[in-house]
């Protein structure tokens, strides 16, 4: 019967980053993993109707959800014992950021050959600790702490590049993707994209935009082909 390779998180490499990588192995294989999709939906009220018309926003990051074991008592269970906070550390620190990039690290989550749903790339879930909470389970006469359950969240990860290539809207004749610059209005994103300001109603459809003044940098839209594409 063969033994199922044991679950890590290798840190990738970013731009601002050292370009090695380095992985962290969890010492027991976690029993379940849990995975939460969710999209965020916008009631909009019609006089006259007993329900809300709902119009899709966009997509949430999906959530990985796992529980890590870890033991120290191999060497025994008294006060020369090991703490297991020697092996939970690494791990509870995922969530703090690094040095370099001042946000915590991107990491591919593996556990052998497992093939994660959707399309992962590396064969794994890139993603980034959103949470961790360490629970102890036992400890040595002088409280030193022995046994621990880590919960762990992990975000799904994607830089704008990939999202980007995902979405496929970049043909010169059909709708392609924009992202919002700071300070952008939907005005001007329409005069850059038709040179005609009065495009923005052509954008606020596509994108079932209701408020016009609400636009957050870093929002990718599509963009329909047009008068003046």
């Amino acid at each position: 019967m063969s033994v199922l390779s044991k679950a890590k998180f290798v840190r990738l490499p970013t731009p601002d980053a050292s370009s090695g990588s380095q992985s962290l192995t969890v010492q027991f294989n976690p029993t379940e993993l849990n995975f939460t999709k969710t999209a965020q939906v916008a009631e909009i009220g019609v006089p006259g109707l007993d329900t809300p018309l709902l119009q899709y926003v966009r997509g949430q990051a999906e959530t990985l959800t796992l529980e890590l074991f870890f033991d120290s008592t191999e060497d025994g269970t008294g006060d020369s014992a090991k703490a297991v906070t020697d092996q939970t550390d690494d791990f509870y620190s995922l969530i703090k950021p690094e040095q370099a990039t001042h946000a915590p690290p991107v990491l591919l989550f593996l556990w052998g050959g497992t093939s994660f749903p959707g399309k992962r790339r590396d064969n794994g879930f890139r993603c980034v600790v959103t949470s961790v909470r360490q629970q102890f389970t036992m400890f040595a006469p002088d409280g030193k702490p022995l046994r621990a359950k880590l919960t762990v969240e992990l975000k799904e990860y994607k830089p704008l590049a990939l999202h980007l290539v995902e979405l496929g809207f970049m043909s010169a004749d059909h709708t392609k993707a924009t992202v919002v610059r700071e300070a952008d209005t939907i005005t001007a994103v329409a005069h850059r994209e038709y040179a005609d300001d009065r495009q923005w109603r052509t954008i606020a459809d596509a994108n079932g935009i209701t408020d016009p003044l609400d636009l957050p940098p870093g929002t990718i839209l599509r963009i329909p082909k047009g008068q003046g594409r």
